[in-house]
């Protein structure tokens, strides 16, 4: 099988691109010189190169609260752009398989509950990461059109948990959650400084470690004319940024004290996806927080200091 991998560089990609998983398929990865999703010329010279059966779509423009408040119209404008021409482009050159991967900054705020597939579009986005979260939610809805216009073109959304692991990006501007608290507290161990947590730690994340979505994804790419049109893909249990923090802290070997600056924002109190439907589709392999995040820190140390 030819599967074409868009966003090779990222988190997803490069974990797709290392994994074993994917070892007897004709895997293309090309970079954003060689496929320019902004460029639908670029595409569809892309797509008359090679003989594609599937596509991947994890390709974004991505970051934390503060990339996201920081650049909106980049991250609107980019992803819808890169998202929708690519799903055209797919169609016109008759695809008939393409995987997009989505994220639960689809959904909206304010579910204290853990949130199903049908809660997409019932109510107000978080306004710290509205634009990407638009930006999927158009892409998502436009491979369901295909599918439900032209039923022999399945074009499905996986929508992801919070996702860490080995190629995050390790940088205190952009970085999510998982990178951004281990450099923090890595440094902080190096000169018995305090660790400084955003808002007052009590919001609450699910995590997964990326090659779990990895292994998901394979098992989707197999059992893809299974798959529903909307499927979460997640652990089904969060803890707080807090407990995360302590987490990495006790993995770091280092008890530091916290301080939490309130005057910064924190994003939705709660994103916990219900994968009953993820069970049901028949994949659940999901590595223990702490076992990620291990993979993770040693990932930082050797790439990184």
């Amino acid at each position: 099988m030819n599967i074409l991998l868009t966003g090779g560089s990222g988190m997803v990609g490069q974990n797709i691109i290392h994994s074993h998983h994917f070892k007897d398929c004709n895997l293309y990865s090309p970079s954003s010189e060689e496929l320019d999703l902004l460029n639908k010329d670029s595409i569809n010279q892309f797509l008359k190169n090679n003989k594609i059966d599937f596509i991947i779509h994890a390709a974004g423009i991505v970051g934390g609260i503060k990339v996201n408040i920081k650049y909106p119209v980049k991250t609107l404008y980019e992803n819808l752009l890169m998202g929708f021409n690519l799903i055209i482009e797919a169609k016109n050159f008759g695809i008939k398989n393409f995987l997009n991967i989505g994220s639960s900054c689809m959904y909206p705020r304010g579910f204290k509950h853990s949130i199903r597939e049908e809660n997409l579009l019932s109510g107000f986005l978080e306004p710290t990461n509205e634009g990407f979260a638009i930006a999927k939610i158009s892409t998502a809805k436009l491979c369901e059109y295909i599918s439900n216009e032209e039923k022999s073109f399945l074009y499905k959304t996986v929508i992801s948990c919070n996702l860490f692991g080995r190629f995050d990006t390790f940088d205190k501007e952009n970085s999510h959650l998982v990178p951004a608290a281990i450099i923090k507290v890595y440094e902080a161990s190096q000169k018995q400084n305090p660790v400084n947590i955003w808002g007052n730690g009590k919001a609450r994340r699910e995590f997964m470690y990326a090659e779990d979505l990895v292994d998901f994804i394979k098992y989707a790419v197999e059992n893809f004319s299974k798959m529903p049109q909307y499927l979460n893909v997640g652990r089904g249990s969060d803890h707080t940024v807090f407990e995360y923090y302590k987490l990495i802290a006790e993995i770091i070997d280092y008890a530091p004290k916290f301080e939490f600056d309130l005057s910064k924002p924190e994003g939705m109190e709660r994103k916990l996806l219900d994968v009953s439907r993820m069970e049901s589709f028949g994949w659940r392999n999901i590595s223990p927080i702490p076992e990620g995040l291990r993979k993770t820190y040693g990932f930082y140390l050797d790439k990184y200091t």
